[in-house]
């Protein structure tokens, strides 16, 4: 009997094919107590050795297959196996008595922890690779079973959530699709299933454990959802859907380079999020017509000490020039107060998710807003240089922002520095209360950017890192999409725009609902603008803004991805 499990659209497109579970490898028991500190440091150098020879062998034999920011996790876990502040809480725990295992699992687990309480989901992801590089040193100093053998034939791979090391070690001309249990659409396995074009739907829940190996899978991406064991006519639909699929997805990529036009001649931006310079590159690459979000946070995470001045100058100037003269919309620090970054000390918060993060961290740290507006402005000179705060929820803030942000600019032109004349300074709308106040924010920026991870999970009260609720946090909700259209109708003739910059942004369901609500721009994953583009051009403006009335009136979010579906 066929079931259909809902979980989150993370890859789009349509696959079939029978299940198989990854099974990784296990770790042998970790013996808490430990030796002469001496010996058990020695152990655990050795094993990191081993696991360091291993990290460079496999960036060796993955180059060609990953794209450079693939490859440079791998060179960041190298890199991790020596952290200072890792090895700092290793060292304590050794001098207490601990065995190399168990202070290096509990060292790991703290470092994790720390990005795990990050608000941003795509820097909370990759505590999944501080995993990884620990595990990978646990197997050499304790010993365990090696992950289960992938089949010779083609398969939808389904996993509780899979680390890095364990994506690369699929082959991916067997990968049909991944359907995870838990994860999100930052995780490696998501990542990776749009790296090899292939369909991906992730936090499926428990559920997902119905499956067994062999099952007959249907898998959309797109839509977010598994049907397990389908009957006869839904598997000849499934087939038929997926060599359209096919050929639309080709086509879409011949045309990325072009507008993203509605059938009736309405432009609408397709930018890229991108978190470093390669990202860049590869947006340019893939026809974005923008940065519509660079998150800065790779600069300041992983050290001991904030990046110099000129430091930044220099890596923004880089990303600014991959971008060839088109816009670049930079999003200043956001990290929240729970885990603080080594040179920024603040109390632990129960809930970092509503405590001292953003804009609210950066007020009690103004000289390193000071710093990062200073290195921006001055990389900005000759660029179209977009600067946007996050977190913001009240207008004092957005007020007390830019009159800092005048200071400082003033202060350059002083110093003589050339500065940007193509700019814009906005904010992200990620709190309800601010998408509700919009007209008294407006006066204050230039354009607004709707954060809809963050929206989402504080409109509908649903964490989405959480798998238990996550599918709840569904930024296609009417409550999400009336605060979207107050925004949009917010800006309506005065020359300023509203751009949407989460995970919404790239699912195509949302798309025409999204334009037809008034944002016009859309900022997506790279590897999805040839696709947004491709669904923008399938509407009229009429269409979509008739759909986007209709979504509003819709009472959740399963109705309105119905009502998409019915009008495709």
């Amino acid at each position: 009997m066929s079931r259909r499990l809902r979980g989150l659209p993370a890859s789009p497109g349509v696959a079939l094919g029978q299940a198989w579970w990854f099974r990784r490898a296990t770790l042998d028991a970790v013996r808490m107590q430990g030796g002469d500190p001496e010996s058990e440091r020695a152990r655990l150098q050795a094993a990191q050795k081993q696991a360091a020879a291993e990290l460079a062998a496999l960036r060796e034999t993955q180059k060609g297959r990953l794209p450079p920011e693939e490859l440079a996790i791998f060179e960041a876990q190298e890199l991790m196996l020596q952290d200072p502040e890792l090895m700092a809480r290793v060292e304590a725990e050794l001098a207490a008595g601990a065995s190399a295992e168990a202070a290096w699992a509990k060292a790991v687990e703290a470092f994790a922890a720390q990005l795990s309480a990050l608000p941003d989901p795509y820097f909370q992801a990759r505590a999944a690779d501080v995993r990884d590089v620990g595990n990978r040193v646990l197997r050499h100093l304790i010993g365990g079973s090696e992950a289960s053998p992938m089949p010779e034939h083609p398969v939808i791979v389904v996993a509780d959530d899979l680390l890095p090391s364990e994506t690369v070690s699929l082959d991916p001309q067997r990968v049909l699709a991944f359907v995870t249990e838990g994860g999100g659409p930052t995780a490696h396995a998501a990542i990776l299933a749009r790296r090899l074009g292939v369909p991906a739907v992730v936090a499926v829940g428990e559920e997902l454990r119905i499956v067994s190996d062999g099952m007959l899978v249907v898998v959309d991406g797109g839509a977010g959802w598994i049907e397990v064991e389908p009957e006869p006519e839904a598997v000849q639909q499934a087939q038929a859907r997926r060599v359209l699929w096919l050929r639309e997805r080709a086509q879409a990529e011949a045309a990325a380079h072009e507008p993203a036009q509605t059938l009736d001649g309405v432009r609408i931006e397709v930018a890229a999020n991108v978190g470093s310079l390669e990202d860049a590159q590869e947006a340019f690459q893939k026809g974005a017509d923008s940065i519509g979000l660079l998150r800065t946070e790779f600069l300041y995470l992983e050290r001991t000490t904030a990046p110099a001045e000129e430091e930044e100058v220099a890596v923004y100037r880089a990303l600014l020039e991959a971008m060839g003269g088109k816009p670049v919309v930079v999003r200043t620090l956001d990290v929240g107060g729970d885990k603080p970054l080594p040179y920024l000390p603040m109390p632990p918060e129960a809930n970092p998710f509503l405590g001292v993060r953003g804009v609210r961290l950066s007020r009690r740290h103004p000289e390193l807003l000071r710093q990062q507006l200073r290195a921006l402005l001055r990389a900005g000179a000759g660029f179209p240089l977009r600067i946007m705060f996050p977190m913001v929820s009240t207008v004092e803030e957005i007020r007390w922002l830019r009159e800092f942000f005048e200071e400082v600019r003033s202060a350059l032109a002083v110093e003589g520095h050339p500065l940007p004349q193509d700019l814009q300074v906005g904010m992200m709308v990620e709190v309800p209360g601010a998408a509700l106040l919009a007209e008294h924010f407006l006066p204050w920026v230039d354009f607004f950017s709707i954060g809809t991870n963050d929206l989402s999970q504080y409109t509908l009260a649903a964490d989405r890192t959480n798998p238990a609720v996550a599918g709840m946090a569904d930024g296609l909700h009417p409550a999400v999409l009336r605060l979207i259209r107050h925004v949009t109708a917010t800006v309506e003739g005065t020359g300023k725009w509203v751009g949407v910059c989460g995970e919404l942004a790239g699912d195509l369901q949302a798309v025409p609902i999204l334009i037809g609500l008034g944002v016009r721009e859309l900022s997506v994953n790279p590897v999805r603008v040839p696709e947004v583009k491709a669904a923008i051009r399938r509407w009229s403006m009429a269409e979509a803004r008739a759909l986007g009335e209709a979504a509003l009136r819709q009472e959740d979010a399963a109705a309105v991805r119905q009502l998409v579906a019915f009008s495709i």
